[in-house]
C-alpha cells in the first residue's frame, strides 16, 4: 500500500477507536444505564464525540489526507486506495465546516435527548421530549446551513444517510410507490378472505422466546461468536468491529412473533452486513457499509423475503410448534404463514405488515422534511402526525406513544434516515431477484440461508463504500433501482393469500 495512504490509514483506525468507544457507549445508553446516569452518560458520549470531531478535523489530520489527495490526483493509487482517499476527503470537507462547539452542542442536546424521549414514550406525554426536540430541529438546520448553506436543508442532512439521493429524486420514486400501494392496499383491506391471527396473541414464554430466537439467529447465518442480543425499549443494531455487533430485541409474552422474532432477524440482518464487511480495511471507508439505504435492504431482506416465507417456515415451523405447543396446538403450516403475513393498517411502524410499512416511512419523510424546511413547527407535529395517519390509513391516533413519540430517530438528531427504510425494501427486492437468477439449484432450506449469505458477502458485504449505492445496484442487478421489483413481489404473494 502507499505510504501516504498507509498514513491516512493510521489516523483512521486512531479515529475509528474513538467511533467504538461512541458506539459502545451509545449501545450501552439504550440497554443498561441506570435512571439517575443518563446526565453523565450523556456528558462522557458528548466529550468522545467532541474528541473525535477535533482529531478529524486537526491540522495534522488534514496534512496526512492533502498528502494522499495529491497522490490520488496524480493517479497513484489503486482502486481501494482511491475509495479510502475519496470518501474521507469527502466527510472531512463537511465535518471542517462544523465548528467545535457546535458539534459539542449538538452531541449533548440528542445525548440528554434520548432520556426524555424514552420517559415521554413511557408517559404517552410528548411535552416531555418537545423542547429538546424543538433544540434538535434547530441544531440540524444550522447543521445543514453550515454544510452547504445554497442547497436544500433536507438534502444536505439527507446526504449523510444516502450519498448522492436528493430528496426531490427520493419523492419522485414515493409518489410512484404511493400509486402502486394505495389502492393495492384497499384492494386487500376489501377482500372477502379472512386471515385468522388471534393466535399470535400467545402466551408465548419469555424464556424460549430466547432461546428460539437465538437458535433461529445461528441457523441464518448471524455469528453469535461476533455478535450479542441486549433487550431495548426500540430494536436496533450497533457495530464496535466486524468481531463486535450489538443487536437489541424486546420481549412481550402476547406477541413473539413480530416484536421479538421478526426485529431479532431484521436487526441481525444489519449484523449480518457489518461481520461481512472487509475487517482488514476496518477504519476507513472501505471496510464500512455503502449507506443506510443498503444497509436497510439487508435488514428488510432476511426479515421479510426470508424470515416471512414458506420456504423459511417449512424449515423453523415444526420447532417452533415443540417450543410452543401450548399456543399452537391445532395450527396449520399454512394458517401460521397467512397470519405473519396478515396484512392490516395499524398505528406502529416497526409492527407493520410489508404492504403498509412504506406508506408509515413515506409520511415520516413528509414530515420530517417539513420541520426542517420550516412548514411545521414542532408544537403542531402530533396534530400533523396524526392527520398523516387519518389520511394513510384511516386510523385515530389513541396516544403519543403510539403516534408521534413511536420512534427514537429524531432524539437522536437522525433527520434523513427513515427514507432509507423505503429504499431498503425496494433494494431488497431487485437485489434478490438477482440473488435467485444464481442459484444454482433447488437447495435445502439451511443450504439457502448459506447460499444467501454467502451471495451478499461477495456482491455486497465484501465491497464496502467502494462503489456509490446507485453503482452498486447497476453492478449487481444490472440496472437503475426500479419499483417494479418490489411490486411484483408483493403482488405475487399477497395476491395469493387474499385471492385478489
Amino acid at each position: 500500500m502507499n505510504s501516504a495512504v498507509a498514513a491516512l490509514r493510521d489516523k483512521l483506525l486512531e479515529l475509528q477507536h474513538l467511533g467504538s468507544v461512541s458506539a459502545l457507549l451509545g449501545w450501552d445508553q439504550q440497554v443498561n444505564v441506570p435512571d439517575k446516569g443518563h446526565e453523565a452518560r450523556a456528558q462522557l458520549m458528548a466529550h468522545i464525540s467532541g474528541l473525535y470531531h477535533r482529531s478529524f478535523i486537526s491540522s495534522e489530520f488534514e496534512m496526512v489526507l492533502t498528502k494522499a489527495k495529491e497522490i490520488m490526483d496524480r493517479g497513484g493509487l489503486n482502486e481501494d486506495e482511491v475509495c479510502i482517499v475519496r470518501e474521507t476527503l469527502c466527510d472531512f470537507v463537511k465535518s471542517k465546516k462544523l465548528p467545535n462547539e457546535f458539534v459539542d452542542e449538538l452531541s449533548l442536546t440528542c445525548a440528554r435527548a434520548h432520556d426524555f424521549w424514552v420517559r415521554a414514550r413511557k408517559n404517552s406525554d410528548f411535552s416531555l421530549f418537545a423542547p429538546y426536540l424543538e433544540k434538535i430541529v434547530e441544531l440540524k438546520k444550522q447543521e445543514a446551513r453550515l454544510v452547504s448553506p445554497n442547497d436544500p436543508p433536507y438534502d444536505v442532512l439527507l446526504d449523510d444517510y444516502e450519498p448522492g439521493l436528493t430528496s426531490g429524486e427520493a419523492e419522485k420514486v414515493f409518489v410512484e410507490l404511493k400509486r402502486f400501494l394505495v389502492p393495492f392496499v384497499a384492494k386487500i383491506v376489501n377482500s372477502s378472505t379472512e386471515v385468522n391471527d388471534s393466535f399470535l396473541k400467545g402466551p408465548w414464554a419469555i424464556r424460549k422466546q430466547r432461546k428460539f430466537t437465538r437458535m433461529v439467529l445461528n441457523r441464518i447465518g448471524f455469528d453469535q461468536e461476533a455478535g450479542h442480543m441486549g433487550i431495548s425499549p426500540h430494536p436496533f443494531c450497533e457495530s464496535l468491529h466486524p468481531s463486535d455487533i450489538r443487536i437489541t430485541v424486546r420481549y412481550k409474552k402476547d406477541d413473539f412473533i413480530e416484536q421479538c422474532l421478526m426485529s431479532a432477524i431484521h436487526e441481525s440482518g444489519h449484523g449480518m452486513y457489518e461481520q461481512g464487511l472487509p475487517v482488514e480495511y476496518f477504519g476507513t471507508p472501505r471496510g464500512e457499509a455503502v449507506s443506510l439505504g443498503i444497509h436497510e435492504f439487508n435488514s428488510r431482506l432476511w426479515e421479510n423475503y426470508i424470515g416471512r416465507s414458506r420456504l423459511f417456515w417449512e424449515y423453523f415451523f415444526p420447532e417452533l410448534k415443540l417450543y410452543f405447543s401450548e399456543v399452537l396446538t391445532g395450527v396449520s403450516l399454512e394458517s401460521f404463514y397467512r397470519a405473519i403475513n396478515r396484512v392490516k393498517p395499524s398505528l406502529i411502524r416497526v409492527d407493520a405488515d410489508e404492504v403498509t410499512y412504506n406508506l408509515h416511512v413515506i409520511f415520516r419523510f413528509e414530515i420530517e422534511k417539513d420541520l426542517i424546511e420550516g412548514r411545521l413547527s414542532v408544537s403542531d407535529l402530533p396534530r400533523a402526525w396524526n392527520r398523516k395517519m387519518a389520511d394513510y390509513f384511516g386510523i385515530e391516533v389513541d396516544k403519543d406513544a403510539n403516534g408521534v413519540l413511536q420512534d427514537v430517530h429524531w432524539s437522536e438528531g437522525m433527520f434523513g434516515y427513515f427514507p432509507t427504510y423505503a429504499l431498503g425494501n425496494l433494494y431488497a427486492a431487485q437485489f434478490y431477484n438477482s440473488a435467485l437468477g444464481d442459484l444454482p439449484e433447488k437447495l435445502r432450506p439451511e443450504e439457502f440461508f448459506k447460499f444467501l449469505l454467502g451471495w451478499l458477502r461477495t456482491n455486497v458485504h465484501s465491497k464496502g463504500k467502494l462503489y456509490s449505492a446507485a453503482e452498486l445496484v447497476k453492478r449487481v442487478t444490472g440496472e437503475e433501482l426500479s419499483v417494479h421489483y418490489f411490486q411484483e413481489y408483493l403482488e405475487y404473494k399477497y395476491s395469493e393469500i387474499y385471492d385478489i
